[in-house]
């Protein structure tokens, strides 16, 4: 049976399903498993191939009820007052030399009440486990259940048919005094012990939804829409529609994404971003759905709504990330494939061990062992080493604001030594402004803004804009651009009030054979100071030039600290003069700087850092960055930046902020530092685990290890493994 069986919504779910907690639960939720994200069920089931309880996909903001943590605690707390006294009955003797109830109760009734008091707890509170049992039998798909209904079922099963027919039972089954060997206690504990273990993981596992729940729950129930009379009125969240004009109050969660159309106030945005300095908005500014309005009124025009805000979309980036699959799985995977097998062999070689070698009673002894060794093997835990610190990582990152795509991209990152950085957008606020304006002889500067202006009216490039704004509040009148051309790597050209004019580069006026020599000794000062120039030609001369800035953003340089700390060397890339990138690059400190580079370069700058064998990282905000961004390591979106670049990404931080990338270095890090833990906690309890059940001591100290015991430590060692995993939500990053 392949991965894409299981994944169709039509089969039905393996194992019950509990139609009252799947009604409690928002319609359409469909149900996965932890270790196996193929396995995708229309309700609550157990996994066919490893028998874990399956959970739902998303992450409700109420905390609905657990169908399989409501029916494992149901069936722990029947049978621990049954399997304790049974505990007690049967071995009350060596408890406690006056409390021999065999003596007292006689044969018959002293193996009767036995029987009661297992029978219960064996066959109804243990009968999930012998569900998924045969169900992996049926299937070939050996898991931990496989194991626990093997050995629980033998021990009962023996001892039930000793009590029926004792007389057919072997002399090298008796025990000393011709006792019948029972194993109905160690059958209950067992079943007792791993609810316990089922209940303490279900509740676990839950936890590791915290992150998305917490996110869920940013966002208010209802909103205050304002009529058309002024007048307020609460409407639920899911009624506000796109131009909605909604109040916020001081104090209030900004409903949806949107923009400030009137008021001024601070914004509480360290949900989302991981920043806990409040951000100042005034009419014009963004607000994020889920943030929290501090001091001031505000009114605003939604933008996006329902599943469009950036909140859900956050949720539904770090669900597809939690159950997504990091390489480091392919061991644990790989090893569990053939881990049941290998402990159904090793059960059996102790039987035969004991049965052969073992004092009397012989085949007691190898019972006993048999059972020890297929009960105390986990191949949950390993199984879960993995996928559970990813969950809790990725679900960690979020409340910081990184957003990780995928599993692989978060193990990737601890990797990556070399970051690439476009420098608009990235390095600065990507908000370049004018600053200056200068006119060569002949000329006037109210013409060659003019002229420049009319031109970039038309043009994408980020810095058009600045010209365009810069114009207009220097009351500069707008002119009308004909025959525009935008030319990649060089800048722009078109008529403007019947004069041909160039807006670009020296590359574009040499190209068009203008002499620039005087317009390039203006422009070298400039762009000394960081300052990117565009040379303007009016009619086949040069005019002047037109000097654009854009500020370094205030978190930079601290970012470049911290990623230089950690070992990762910088390369940034921009279209900008080598002057200019060079004074950006000797300010901040950065390793390498590549200047007049075109965007369709961009990807190719990268593959050639890959190819000399670098982990290489790239970080950029626009639409020419997405090639680069897909060909990376890891791509890194801006969250300030494009869709189309936060798509092509990996990893998006949500405020655009470079010390995002720290942060998730840190993330990745620990996150994998986490799972080597789990995966060792693993290796180590199953090596030392299975070889003592079998009788490794026996021959050095006389000790056996009781089925029990063996049941007790199974069921705690998934449990260890999420708690261990659980400790990722308080990393600091």
């Amino acid at each position: 049976m392949n991965a894409h069986q299981y994944a169709c919504h039509t089969h039905p779910p393996a194992g019950p399903v509990h139609s009252d907690a799947a009604q409690a639960l928002p319609a359409g939720v469909t149900y996965t498993c932890p270790m196996h994200p193929q396995v995708v069920r229309p309700g609550p089931g157990t996994c066919p191939i490893c028998g874990m309880a399956l959970e739902p996909r998303t992450v409700d903001a109420t905390d609905a009820t657990d169908p399989e943590l409501k029916s494992m605690s149901r069936r722990f707390w029947v049978s621990l007052p049954l399997a304790a006294p049974l505990l007690v009955v049967s071995m009350g003797e060596m408890l406690l030399p006056a409390l021999d109830f065999h003596r007292w109760l006689g044969d018959a009734l002293f193996d009767a009440l036995q029987v009661a008091l297992a029978t219960p707890v064996v066959l109804w509170g243990g009968w999930p486990f012998f569900q998924r049992g045969w169900a992996s039998l049926r299937s070939r798909h050996l898991n931990m259940f496989t194991l626990i209904a093997l050995g629980t079922g033998a021990a009962y099963l023996f001892s039930l048919y000793a009590v029926l027919f004792p007389a057919t039972l072997p002399a090298a089954f008796r025990e000393q005094g011709g006792m019948l060997p029972l194993y109905f206690e160690a059958a209950a504990v067992i079943v007792t012990l791993v609810l316990l273990g089922q209940v303490l993981e279900l509740r676990a596992r839950r936890r590791t939804a915290d992150a998305i729940r917490s996110l869920l729950d940013l966002a208010p129930p209802v909103a205050r829409r304002i009529r058309e009379g002024g007048t307020d009125e609460e409407i639920p969240l899911a009624q506000v529609q796109v131009d909605d004009r909604l109040r916020v109050r001081p104090g209030d969660k900004v409903p949806v994404d949107g923009i400030v159309l009137e008021g001024a106030s601070s914004v509480d945005e360290s949900m989302v971003t991981g920043e806990s300095m409040p951000v100042p908005k005034a009419p014009g500014d963004r607000l994020t759905g889920g943030t929290v309005n501090q001091r001031g009124g505000l009114v605003m025009r939604a933008e996006r709504v329902g599943a469009d805000t950036l909140l859900a979309h956050i949720v539904q980036m770090v669900g597809e990330a939690q159950r997504s699959r990091a390489p480091i799985q392919a061991l644990a995977d790989k090893v569990s494939g053939w881990f049941v097998p290998a402990v159904m062999l090793v059960a059996v070689a102790a039987a035969v061990a004991w049965a052969v070698f073992g004092p009397a009673p012989a085949w007691n002894h190898a019972l006993v062992a048999a059972v020890s060794v297929l009960i105390i093997a986990c191949p949950c835990a390993l199984g879960l080493a993995t996928p559970i610190s990813i969950m809790v990582g990725v679900g960690r990152g979020a409340t910081s604001g990184v957003l990780i795509k995928d599993a692989e991209a978060l193990e990737r990152m601890e990797k990556v030594d070399t970051l690439v950085v476009d420098k608009t957008g990235t390095l600065t606020e990507g908000k370049p402004r004018l600053v200056a304006v200068r006119a060569l002889d002949g000329f006037s500067e109210e013409t060659v803004l003019q002229c420049a202006a009319a031109l970039e009216a038309a043009s994408e490039h980020p810095l058009a804009s600045a010209v365009v704004a810069g114009a207009e509040q220097r009351g500069v009148r707008r002119a009308k651009a004909e025959a525009f051309e935008a030319i990649a790597g060089k800048g722009v050209r078109g008529r403007v009030a019947g004069m041909e004019v160039l807006v670009g580069n020296a590359a574009l006026l040499a190209e068009h054979h203008v002499p620039a020599d005087d317009l390039e000794t203006a422009a070298a000062a400039r762009r000394a100071e960081g300052q990117t120039v565009m040379l303007v030609a009016l009619d086949g001369e040069a005019a002047g030039l037109i000097c654009v800035a854009d500020a370094l953003k205030p978190t930079t340089a601290e970012a470049v600290e911290l990623l230089h700390a950690s070992g990762v060397r910088i390369v940034m890339l921009t279209g900008d003069n080598p002057a200019t990138a060079a004074s950006v690059a000797k300010r901040l400190g950065l390793d390498d700087v590549r200047a007049n580079v075109l965007p369709q370069d961009k990807h190719a700058v990268v593959r050639d850092l890959q190819a000399q064998g670098h982990v290489v990282a790239m970080a950029g905000d626009g639409v020419n960055d997405a090639p680069a961004l897909a060909q990376a390591d890891v791509g890194i979106a801006m969250g300030t930046g494009t869709d189309v670049a936060i798509e092509s990404a990996r990893v998006t931080l949500v405020k655009g902020d470079l010390r995002g990338i720290a942060k998730a270095r840190i993330l990745s890090r620990e996150t994998l530092r986490n799972i080597r833990q789990n995966l060792f906690f693993a290796f180590v309890y199953n090596s030392v685990g299975v070889p003592l059940a079998a009788g490794l001591l026996y021959p050095f100290t006389g000790l056996v290890l009781s089925p029990a015991i063996a049941a007790a430590a199974m069921s705690l060692s998934s449990v260890s493994v999420i708690a261990n995993a659980l400790r990722l939500r308080h990393a600091r990053l």
